[in-house]
């Protein structure tokens, strides 16, 4: 075998505390997170000069380089199984970037697996997560998948169960998306947040209890920034009467979450009138 092809799934934060800033200057978390079956495709190949060459043909603002979390994540892995292959690398994005859904980790955590399956090293998957988390904080729950408790600066993992069947209505505000230094600056700035009842949406979705779920959905980087045009594609997801709404990761794109898939149709085109990009989404269980 000497090419893989395998999908990055995207993640939504059902909520997201920022508890405080560690002397290294990396902040700490508690977030429970969702896999959706919204994904890139990754195509991973092997060279035999050591060059890691990556490809993003419809990436916008994406680095084809080092700079990129997808080619940090090769010369990871490939320096800590001490080989001297390199790698072909190509992602075709359907995940928007700067947009809070982890699409840059996700690529990252499909490199890995894939790098994994074609040298036969036969890493596990704490082994993989271990290689992802010094490449970015949210590779190792893309690399896991499912639903999770993050906590520490966002690696640190307590698995959760899926949650059940339902239509999660993604939608991207025009623009260049948000920094996360950006992000997190405003977040040192604010001088409180509204709390977030962290525990409620655990026992929520270990009960398999949607409508508890959403009405537990919080984000301390949407109290803190406040976008207005997040805030827009919010108004008119409620006007759909979800479960519930609301920014994912350090933004920019929302989401809401239906248990019926008609009415999130309905919503997703109404949306696409406002919105730069929108997505109906399905919550995936662990790989």
């Amino acid at each position: 075998m000497n090419t893989v092809e395998l999908p990055a799934f995207a993640k939504i934060n059902l909520t997201l505390s920022v508890t405080g800033r560690r002397p290294d200057g990396y902040h700490e978390i508690v977030s429970v997170m969702q896999a959706v079956d919204l994904h890139d495709d990754v195509t991973v190949s092997l060279r035999a000069d050591g060059e890691i060459r990556l490809q993003v043909p419809d990436g916008k603002f994406v680095p084809e380089d080092s700079r990129n979390t997808a080619y940090k994540a090769a010369a990871a892995f490939l320096k800590y199984a001490g080989r001297t292959d390199g790698a072909d690398i190509v992602i075709q994005k359907r995940i928007p970037v700067r947009a809070g859904l982890g699409g840059g980790s996700a690529d990252a955590a499909a490199v890995l697996v894939g790098l994994n399956q074609l040298l036969e090293t036969g890493y596990t998957a704490e082994r993989l997560c271990e290689i992802g988390a010094a490449v970015g904080t949210d590779v190792p729950f893309c690399i896991l998948g499912g639903a999770a408790v993050a906590t520490g600066i966002g690696a640190d993992l307590r698995p959760l169960p899926s949650l059940p069947d339902c239509s999660i209505v993604v939608a991207q505000p025009f623009g260049n998306g948000v920094s996360t230094g950006e992000a997190y600056a405003r977040i040192d700035a604010a001088q409180s947040l509204p709390p977030i009842d962290q525990f409620g949406m655990r026992a929520a979705i270990e009960k398999g209890d949607l409508p508890a779920v959403g009405r537990r959905l919080g984000n301390d980087f949407e109290a803190a920034f406040r976008l207005p045009e997040a805030a827009e594609l919010r108004q008119i997801m409620d006007e759909f009467r979800p479960l519930g709404s609301q920014m994912t990761g350090s933004g920019s794109a929302v989401f809401a979450i239906f248990s019926e898939s008609t009415t999130a149709a309905a919503c997703a085109e109404k949306l696409r009138q406002t919105a730069s990009e929108v997505f109906v989404c399905k919550p995936i269980p662990p790989r």
